[in-house]
């Protein structure tokens, strides 16, 4: 993976849709990891909707859970040892 995309805040979900189809035109394979307040971008349906042409998108579920209660989750359901899993594949890491 070339870049992953690494979104704990609400602001971070805002911004990571642009990045995505940024990436996706350079031909950058990417990945996301969402946790504590970023979860809240997953409720944005444009931006779950390009997650679906990621490498990989994760949620932590703790948060989820937290931020999101009752909702069902757009993208695979992890924890933080996925985080550090994602971290040691990417090449790159931007946080959001």
């Amino acid at each position: 993976m070339d870049i992953l995309f690494h979104v704990g805040t609400a602001a971070g979900g805002r911004l990571l849709y642009p990045l995505l189809l940024a990436a996706g035109r350079a031909g950058c394979r990417v990945g996301a990891f969402f946790t504590h307040e970023g979860v809240l971008g997953l409720r944005d349906t444009d931006l779950a909707a390009a997650l679906v042409e990621v490498e990989r998108a994760v949620v932590c579920e703790e948060s989820w859970h937290r931020f999101l209660p009752g909702l069902a989750c757009p993208v695979e359901a992890g924890s933080q040892t996925s985080n550090s899993a994602l971290m040691g594949e990417a090449r790159k890491v931007v946080s959001l």
